[in-house]
């Protein structure tokens, strides 16, 4: 099988290199190849590292992913979440091959309390949430062989993420005002190339299982909560915080460009049923980024 994997660099491409390995040739791109384009600013230019390299299938990992940047470049943030993703979806619908893609949580709302499924109309808060509900129509419009996962909460041992922002502060600070009332399930990148590694095999053996799906960690907890965690396990691992106070605050009191959801749960019930997986609890994959992270180098 060959795989065409775009955005290799990010979080999720970066444990996706690694996950899709084991299922046969995987070709990767991101903005800065040569021999292929994976710049998603070049519509016609990622179309055309489709049509040489005729993939068995695509998986995209590449998106505007600056939620308030893109209040203020909307135009760029639909090149790269829609256009791009427009034009990739028409080529692999062309040529009859399956298509992979990443949405968001911030396709809904963000109202009520209840875990979101795929049959919820959505409703986007921002510009970010607008342009990737734009992608998964395109794909749903033109491919369809195609899988889509919803997710939220994303980090990675690679790169920036909440939990190293949080234990960055807590060395410096004494107190620190965090969000209390957003909810939803942090999702590790592993967690989503592994699941999308098992979800491929599945699909190329049972094809009515394309579509849209929710993909989380199981359970729910706030950003509060989640940098509580953080804390708990840096103490254990014997890191020296000046941290000694910790103030939950509302989402009103910090202010974004972009509007965030209160209510970023997302329901898995379909995706565990037609994969046959359970998905973990949240807290267990964040220990255990924070574990490598304190084996490997200091935060």
């Amino acid at each position: 099988m060959n795989i065409l994997l775009f955005g290799k660099t990010g979080q999720v491409g970066w444990e996706l290199q690694r996950a899709l390995v084991p299922l046969g040739k995987v070709i990767a791109v991101d903005v800065h190849s040569t021999e292929y384009c994976g710049d998603f600013s070049n519509p016609q230019g990622v179309v055309e590292t489709v049509r040489r390299i005729r993939p068995d299938v695509v998986v995209n990992a590449a998106a505007h992913t600056a939620v308030d940047k893109a209040e203020s470049e909307r135009d760029y943030a639909q090149l790269l979440n829609a256009t791009s993703v427009e034009a990739i979806a028409r080529e692999v619908g062309t040529l009859g091959r399956w298509l992979v893609h990443y949405s968001t949580d911030y396709v809904f709302p963000g109202s009520g309390d209840k875990p979101w499924r795929e049959t919820d109309e959505p409703a986007p808060l921002n510009v970010y949430g607008e342009t990737k509900l734009a992608g998964e129509r395109a794909i749903q419009r033109y491919c369809p062989n195609h899988l889509i996962f919803r997710t939220s909460w994303v980090y990675a041992s690679k790169g920036n993420n909440f939990a190293k922002t949080m234990l960055r502060l807590a060395k410096d600070r004494e107190i620190l005002s965090i969000i209390d009332d957003q909810y939803g399930a942090p999702t590790g990148a592993e967690l989503l190339a592994d699941c999308t590694a098992h979800a491929i095999r599945t699909v190329l053996k049972k094809p009515d299982v394309a579509g849209l799906y929710h993909l989380v960690a199981a359970g729910t907890t706030t950003w509060y909560s989640f940098a509580q965690l953080v804390f708990d396990e840096a103490r254990k691992e014997g890191v020296a915080l000046a941290l000694n106070s910790t103030n939950p605050i509302a989402t009103e009191a910090y202010p974004t460009p972009a509007k965030r959801p209160k209510n970023s749960r997302l329901n898995t019930e379909k995706f565990q049923r037609e994969f046959d997986l359970v998905l973990p609890p949240w807290e267990l994959g964040v220990k255990r980024m924070l574990a490598e992270l304190f084996s490997t180098a200091p935060i």
